[in-house]
């Protein structure tokens, strides 16, 4: 498989938050708005102006209090079901780069209810701005087309991201997993053959977030089904009907 890929390393994480932040500079977004949860996680979740946040959970082992950090992203599905979602509302407003394999929305996303592209993705990723344009991580294209690391990449400041061609991070990742497995039983990557985001994690994947795997939530609605049935292909006819 061609392209480009993630290895986001959760055992090398120490939750910095480093990834994050560069990730907000470099694209340029603005502060969220915040609130105090009893954590160090901030803000509470991926929104419009955040595209990559280190999400920190808590669980007791015994008497013992145990954190586990996930730089959750944009996955970046070998097939996208978003961009199925949202270009039944418009075509052409999701780029599916072929050279790196990076999903890209872009402005024409304006309107298209998130919530029913959220429903859509198994990752809870897509999210909306102010003005109704859906964002989420773009894999730096613009600075990968350059020969340059994704910014979250670029800073990591213990191996914890990872990126390069898909061949050299699935190596990375079984190199990894391996060297892991004997220390942590549970150690597994997650969904490696359907992104190219794969995380190497060390525990059942529920304790570092509900959305940490696929397979933990459905990926596409009754509601979301329905449309694609129907109404994508009336708008489709309907062209045809104003071409004519």
């Amino acid at each position: 498989m061609a392209g480009m890929s993630f290895l986001v390393d959760t055992s090398r994480c120490t939750a910095c938050r480093g990834c994050q932040m560069a990730c907000k500079s470099w694209n340029q977004n603005g502060a969220s708005m915040t609130k105090n949860l009893g954590t160090h996680q901030n803000p509470p979740d991926l929104d419009g102006n955040t595209f990559k946040l280190v999400r920190f959970s808590e669980h007791m082992k015994g008497a013992k209090p145990v954190w586990y950090f996930f730089a959750d992203q944009c996955r970046h599905c070998l097939e996208p079901p978003c961009k199925d979602a949202i270009e039944g509302y418009v075509d052409g407003a999701v780029i599916h780069d072929e050279d790196t394999g990076a999903v890209v929305y872009t402005e024409k996303t304006q309107g298209v209810p998130v919530d029913e592209v959220r429903a859509a993705c198994p990752y809870d990723i897509p999210r909306a701005r102010e003005d109704g344009t859906l964002v989420k991580c773009t894999m730096c294209i613009d600075r990968v087309k350059n020969g340059l690391k994704p910014a979250c990449v670029q800073v990591c400041p213990t191996g914890a991201m990872n990126f390069g061609t898909r061949d050299e991070m699935m190596a990375l990742a079984q190199e990894r997993l391996a060297a892991l497995k004997g220390k942590f039983p549970k150690a597994q990557l997650l969904d490696p053959d359907d992104v190219r985001t794969i995380y190497l994690v060390t525990d059942d994947p529920q304790m570092y977030h509900p959305y940490a795997v696929a397979g933990l939530r459905p990926g596409i609605s009754r509601k979301l089904a329905l449309r694609k049935l129907f109404w994508a292909p009336a708008r489709h006819v309907a062209k045809g009907l104003r071409l004519g």
